[in-house]
């Protein structure tokens, strides 16, 4: 809910809705029904032309144009969700509108969920902190669905700029301490230049941890499998690099599980039959 790039970015500022990219992504991946597949391409098409309109996705500029219809972002989410049939809930975890800082180890902030994804500075540099400015409060019906979960899974997604910003929100930090829970954390596959250059599968769990203040997590997911020589090259030229899944990830999970979690695909991607066989399995 803190995205400031891209077609989000746009609409966030010309609208002053909530970015609405990642719950378009959740709504289609949760759409159901026989039109679920046309919904999902219309959803999904960007406008590769078309001065205004382009780089906008149809889906983006829909939840829009719901949240001015019916007042607000919430009930545009809503909407959007009966159209197109979803099967479960998509909650975003704050109304409220704030943007993402990060402190480098040289003391210099960033400021803007963009700004520190795609660096414009030294990406070696690791961030030390990030934080939202101004603070950001849960969304109430968030609250209820931690506490009333089975299983929370967190992950995978970029560390600074797609995880931790969910529990900078106050509120969310207590809520995952107070649910009773199983905590999965599915840890990436990559590395990303800028934000966990040089990090290990137990770097990234430690962050995760000392953000939310949970002691350790019941279980994480790690890759083993080797990926394509040519995959990993390719890769490299992005200054993104395979996460090790190292002996220390032990000591921030009372599980680990390890085995192959790779999509054998053209990009590095988690395969979601495999993932999801794991985690029907808790």
């Amino acid at each position: 809910m803190f995205d400031s790039g891209g077609s989000s970015g746009v609409l966030r500022d010309e609208f002053g809705v909530l970015p609405p990219g990642d719950v378009r992504r959740c709504l289609v991946a949760l759409s159901e029904g026989s039109r679920a597949e046309i919904l999902r391409e219309l959803f999904n098409y960007r406008f590769e032309n078309g001065g205004a309109l382009k780089g906008h996705s149809f889906g983006n500029l829909l939840l829009v144009a719901l949240s001015n219809i019916y007042g607000s972002d919430i009930e545009g989410i809503r909407k959007a969700s009966e159209l197109l049939d979803i099967k479960g809930k998509v909650l975003p975890v704050s109304l409220d509108k704030a943007q993402l800082h990060a402190v480098l180890e040289d003391g210099s902030e960033i400021a803007g969920e963009t700004n520190i994804d795609v660096p414009k500075h030294d990406g070696d540099m690791q961030i030390q902190k990030v934080f939202l400015k101004p603070d950001a409060n849960v969304y109430e019906e968030t609250t209820s669905a931690i506490l009333s979960a089975d299983l929370i899974v967190i992950g995978p997604g970029d560390l600074y700029t797609s995880l931790i910003p969910n529990i900078l929100v106050k509120g969310i930090p207590e809520a995952l301490r107070e649910s009773t829970a199983k905590k999965v954390f599915i840890c990436n596959l990559m590395s990303k230049w800028g934000e966990t250059h040089d990090y290990n599968a137990s770097d990234i769990a430690k962050e995760m941890l000392a953000y939310s203040g949970l002691p350790r997590f019941d279980y994480v997911v790690c890759n083993t499998a080797e990926m394509d020589t040519d995959l990993v090259q390719a890769y490299a030229k992005e200054n993104k690099y395979p996460i090790t899944c190292d002996e220390r990830l032990k000591e921030y999970a009372a599980n680990v599980i390890i085995g192959d979690f790779f999509s054998e695909a053209d990009i590095a991607r988690h395969d979601s039959v495999k993932v999801a066989k794991v985690i029907s399995g808790l």
